[in-house]
């Protein structure tokens, strides 16, 4: 809409843009302009109809991996693809923007939405939603990036605030999307919770942040209910209230006509509004489906078999050629999807429940049995043999548990109790590898599971995660051996959840104070050398890779590195290498070492593979606050090349001098 039309709406009109329509849709001013249509989820669309009887129902569709499995692909092809499926599954339905991705830090493993998020690091966040983003926007459908921000736990977070120094918000939690904006997402959502005292739908300074640092140019959408003031928000840039709210339009109205906000301040609003709308809908002129319903389907599995990780395993995997097979545990065949995907506003109505581990593995020549065994926190006794299970065990080759946590513990609004497993399970887990020392633990879970209560019982651990449609077809072929376990964590997995200085930092019911600052995640346990069960980037494989001849050079301010990645078995496989940045000697406080690349390359066995990474002069910034900028403090950086954050193979130092690199 021109800025001539633009004049012509009335200030009434003008207030209707800037609330939603209803619960979806934003206003079309009785059809003067197009109306967005909005939708979740991040991992499988989440429309609704109604049916004849006039009763709301939500319409079946695609059940993608969690963002959590996306991320332990590390693999930014993954993400596209998952994203341009998604965009498909939108213009079937007649969805204009995604409610996705969410891009939080996992500042605490016991988060109920953290299987919708990246990552514990910034750069891996923000490098693997920009390609998502790439990937629905790129297919005509927009997305809205959330939560913004310090959404970093469900523990009463319409009210709390998230207490957190100037530094850590920049370095830490604005980080992911300031790298999310590089692919021009056409909006962004706030959070509910407050930041540093502001709630997060009036936070006039963060919103400032996305739009003049991070060339952010789109609306921001409030989360659904998230308005506590509309004038306020309005004043601080908010661009868009969702849902549909009498109350907000009748508080600018009145806050209007009494001069509490100007014409002026409500049409920069707008402004965003119209060019919003105007983004979406050009953005979709013309596009056609990339993929067909089937050919998204196989997409996820392929996101699967690339997102499981391979944590244990002491030589039973891959299984030998038609082995006799034990399989136990609900999760292996669960009768409901929902006992292995999340809950609240990412949860899918699964096309179809394709969730048979038993027949996935009978179809690829294993002799298998299966008993159910157990449910989530208790043995259902009139439909469950937990002594079946033993004995079924005791008469096998290799013995495979099956265990996880669901929307029943991990879900929006609640955050998980324990990061172990229910009693139920853990016993299960030891009753098995009593009776099987072959025993496969298989866990479905969207975050970090404390397993040392039994993993030093049992011979191998297979992380599934949530892994969506397809994911009990990737898991029989992982365990077959026909696809070879590419996955690595995209969070540390602690001893125990005491560990974690989230888990003794400040909170009551109205502040969360994240006194730990930049120490979240593998920056702590690095720094403090504070075991762990596995690091930060870990994963194993089936083949076995060798790391060697690290090159640096300088072009202009960039550092190059140059590494070879040998396969030295005699399987082919895929290797994720990572790159890790510290300051040897600083002036201020910094992590020992933090992810600044990565590259996922398939090599072949016996052969090698040269990766070339290019580093850009901020990956050596810190945050200035005395001087409310980045600096690149001059002195030595050490560059490591690992296998995860604990497994550096490759190290060498750089001066930096007058701003320069030098060797």
């Amino acid at each position: 809409m021109e800025k001539k039309q633009k004049t012509t709406l009335t200030a009434q009109e003008k207030i209707r843009l800037l609330n939603g329509k209803d619960f979806w849709y934003t206003d079309d001013l009785d059809g003067r302009i197009p109306a967005v249509r909005m939708s979740d989820g991040p991992v499988g669309l989440r429309t609704e109809k109604s049916d004849e009887n006039g009763r709301n129902y939500t319409v079946p569709a695609v059940a993608y991996p969690s963002i959590e499995v996306l991320a332990n692909t590390w693999n930014t092809a993954c993400a596209t693809a998952m994203g341009e499926c998604l965009a498909d599954d939108c213009r079937d339905r007649g969805v204009d923007v995604l409610l996705a991705p969410g891009v939080n830090i996992k500042r605490n493993p016991l988060n109920g939405r953290n299987f919708e998020y990246f990552s514990e690091d910034p750069q891996l966040a923000g490098t693997m939603a920009k390609a998502y983003i790439e990937g629905v926007q790129g297919q005509g459908i927009g997305v809205c990036v959330k939560h913004f921000c310090c959404n970093n736990l469900e523990y009463d977070r319409l009210h709390q605030s998230s207490d957190v120094d100037e530094r850590t918000l920049r370095e830490l939690y604005y980080r992911p999307f300031a790298i999310a904006c590089e692919a021009k997402p056409v909006s962004v959502m706030c959070s509910y919770n407050r930041i540093n005292g502001q709630f997060a739908s009036e936070y006039a300074k963060g919103f400032e942040f996305l739009r003049e640092e991070c060339g952010f140019d789109g609306a921001v959408i409030s989360d659904w209910g998230a308005v506590r003031d509309r004038t306020a928000a309005a004043k601080a840039g908010l661009d868009i209230e969702m849902p549909h709210s009498e109350a907000g339009m009748k508080k600018l109205a009145d806050d209007l006509q009494a001069g509490n906000i100007t014409e002026g301040e409500i049409d920069a609003c707008v402004e965003r509004v119209l060019q919003f709308v105007d983004r979406v809908k050009e953005m979709g002129e013309g596009k056609e489906n990339k993929r067909s319903e089937t050919e998204r389907i196989a997409v996820a599995r392929d996101i699967a078999a690339e997102g499981i990780v391979l944590l244990k395993n002491d030589g039973v995997l891959p299984l030998g050629a038609g082995a006799k097979l034990a399989v136990s545990g609900i999760y292996a065949k669960p009768d409901r999807t929902e006992y292995v995907s999340g809950g609240g506003s990412a949860k899918v109505t699964w096309l179809e429940n394709t969730n048979d581990l038993p027949a996935a593995l009978s179809a690829r020549g294993f002799d298998v049995t299966y008993e159910s065994a157990f449910g989530t926190h208790v043995i259902h006794s009139f439909m469950q043999d937990v002594r079946n299970a033993a004995l079924n065990a005791l008469k096998a080759d290799v013995s495979i548990v099956c265990v996880g946590t669901g929307d029943g513990m991990e879900f929006e609004e609640g955050d998980r109790e324990s990061m172990r497993l229910p009693a139920v399970q853990e016993r299960a887990i030891l009753d098995t590898a009593a009776r099987n020392p072959n025993t496969v633990v298989i866990v479905f879970a969207g975050a970090a599971v404390d397993m040392t209560p039994w993993e030093g019982e049992v011979a191998a651990i297979l992380y599934a995660g949530f892994p969506g449609i397809g994911g009990m077809e990737a898991v029989a072929d992982l365990l077959a051996g026909t696809v070879n376990p590419s996955g690595k964590l995209s969070e540390t997995f602690p001893l125990d959840y005491e560990d974690i200085p989230a888990a003794i930092s400040y909170r009551t019911a109205g502040v969360t104070r994240y006194q730990e600052g930049l120490d979240v995640g593998y920056r702590y346990f690095d720094k403090y050398d504070i075991p762990v069960l596995y690091p930060f980037g870990f994963g194993l494989s089936y083949s076995e890779f060798m790391y060697r001849d690290l090159k640096l050079s300088a072009d202009r301010d960039a550092l190059i590195l140059e590494y070879v990645v040998e396969n030295v078995s005699e399987v082919d496989g895929k290797e994720i290498s990572q790159v890790y940045v510290g300051e040897c000697a600083p002036l201020v406080y910094r992590p020992k070492k933090e992810l600044k690349g990565f590259s996922k390359d398939f090599v072949k066995a016996g052969t090698a593979v040269t990766v070339r990474m290019e580093l850009r002069p901020s990956v050596f910034a810190h945050r200035d606050t005395a001087r409310d900028r980045w600096t690149i403090t001059d002195g030595v950086y050490e560059i490591c090349v690992g296998a995860s954050s604990q497994d550096v193979r490759l190290a060498a130092k750089i001066c930096i001098v007058n701003g320069k690199i030098v060797f």
